[in-house]
């Protein structure tokens, strides 16, 4: 196992470059998926596991062990392409890249595991919930423990049984945590579908060696303590349930965060965590974000992500809904879907938590923490989803186009099919270039992780965008720079 005691656990931006992450590639339970379960377990179709893999998610890692740990991949991209077992990229498996730096979720169980007194727990926690015999239990505890990880996530024993249902929607790590400075929030996904996520990421977080010296700073949400006494329906209330993603949470400053209420993070959580972070002076500004309860927005990522310290990327359309200029017309105000009713920003700041504060629209939100949480003079730019022309606006942030992850300053990882938004990028400046064209520039020597700036680097994403996540979902940031 990989030395981790002197790792810090630090994000306070979401722009800063890039240090250690947490990702999670597509497992052989994600080809397992079928179309009268893809809804259950959060996908809008199929997908084709490899091709998803080889010709889109792998270049995801490479671009990543450029940045972040690049002697892991330096001169071997011909090597890692031709190797026919894809073993690079698999924890457990000879040749695997086993970076401290871009870390598969999977290795790190896969090395608590290793543990005898932690296999037990987890066996029997994971065997409970899915309601497994005490046979099974018994004979999973013989298995070996990268074996046993992969059970765990994919639901397949020896890919010749399925014992548990798949976990496809761990690719997107951003859900199971958030880094706010040297805490680490676990999150509660609001589906049945990811319960046994929640799971494995708490013994990940609470056995590794990775967060030993953060197990202090490790917060847990509570649920509300009248939770067993309600009734269904009043569980299922806003005001009641306690379920949060990540997707919904943004270190957007060191003293300022951000965080959604959506369909899948509930008021009541959004008002725990901010109680909890208050308390223990991790922050000292929240703003909380209403959006509408729509499959189409899900998260806060999706329908706005940082470029640069002066720079977002967001949907027009929800962009500035308290602009009385955008109002005026008669039938607006009296639509039955309006969604400025559903659309409310809020902001609290400690000591002062009864007294909180309503920001009009996202716009000048997004200006506001530029220039006052990050000290930009430049004037605050902002690139719209589908170049903000109709319907393209709509149909892009679909397929993420505002759900992007910044390297570093200006650098940001997207998918290649949002064409009018890499339009609008191009028209602001940036250079648009693809993660292959990238990776060989790089492996030339004509280009420079460390000398990149305004950059859109497009990912492949035919299979990727169909599981309704972008590169920003596809990560959990444990180390980055102011």
């Amino acid at each position: 196992m990989n030395s981790f005691h002197n790792n810090p656990i630090h994000v306070s931006s979401e722009t800063g470059k890039l240090r250690r992450l947490l990702i999670h590639s597509p497992d052989r339970g994600l080809g397992k998926v079928i179309p009268s379960k893809a809804q259950d377990w959060l996908f809008e179709d199929i997908v084709h596991l490899d091709t998803m893999r080889r010709k889109e998610y792998d270049y995801y890692v490479k671009l990543l062990l450029y940045f972040l740990d690049p002697e892991k991949v330096r001169g071997r991209i011909r090597q890692i392409d031709s190797d026919a077992t894809r073993g690079f990229y698999i924890p457990g498996t000879p040749g695997y890249f086993d970076s401290d730096k871009v870390v598969d979720m999977q290795k790190l169980l896969g090395e608590i595991l290793l543990d005898s007194g932690v296999r037990t727990k987890l066996t029997a926690a994971i065997c409970g919930i899915e309601r497994t015999s005490f046979h099974l239990q018994e004979e999973l505890n013989t298995c070996d423990a990268h074996e046993l990880a992969s059970v765990f996530i994919s639901g397949y024993y020896s890919d010749k049984k399925m014992l548990f249902a798949p976990l496809p929607n761990l690719i997107f790590m951003r859900d199971i945590g958030i880094v706010i400075n040297d805490h680490i929030l676990l999150n509660k996904p609001a589906k049945n579908a990811r319960t046994r996520e929640t799971i494995l990421a708490q013994f990940i977080f609470f056995y590794h060696p990775m967060f030993a010296h953060a197990r202090e700073n490790i917060i847990e949400i509570p649920e509300n303590e009248r939770h067993f006494l309600l009734a269904d329906d009043e569980k299922a209330s806003d005001l009641n349930r306690c379920t949060l993603e990540g997707g919904d949470v943004m270190m957007v400053a060191p003293h300022h965060l951000m965080i959604g209420c959506s369909e899948r993070t509930s008021l009541y959580a959004a008002q725990q965590v901010m109680q909890i972070l208050f308390d223990k002076e991790v922050v000292t500004k929240i703003t909380i974000v209403k959006i509408p309860k729509k499959r189409d927005y899900m998260h806060i990522d999706t329908i706005f992500t940082q470029v640069k310290k002066d720079t977002w990327v967001l949907l027009g359309s929800l962009a500035r809904l308290g602009d009385e200029s955008r109002q005026k017309d008669l039938l607006h105000f009296f639509s039955p879907q309006n969604t400025a009713a559903e659309f409310r920003i809020i902001q609290f700041e400690k000591g002062r938590e009864q007294s909180p504060r309503e920001i009009d629209n996202l716009e000048d939100l997004l200006t506001e923490i530029s220039v006052h949480d990050l000290g930009v003079t430049s004037p605050v730019q902002f690139i719209y989803s589908g170049d903000n022309e109709f319907p393209f606006g709509e149909r892009e942030q679909w397929t993420d186009s505002c759900n992007l992850l910044a390297l570093q300053e200006g650098v940001v990882i997207g998918y290649d099919r949002n064409d009018r938004t890499i339009n609008a990028f191009r028209k602001k400046g940036f250079r648009i270039i693809s993660a292959a064209d990238l990776l060989d520039e790089f492996e030339l020597g004509t280009l420079s992780p460390d000398t990149l700036t305004d950059t859109f680097i497009t990912l492949p994403s035919a299979e990727l965008s169909r599981a309704r996540g972008g590169s920003h979902c596809m990560s959990m940031p444990i180390l980055r720079d102011l």
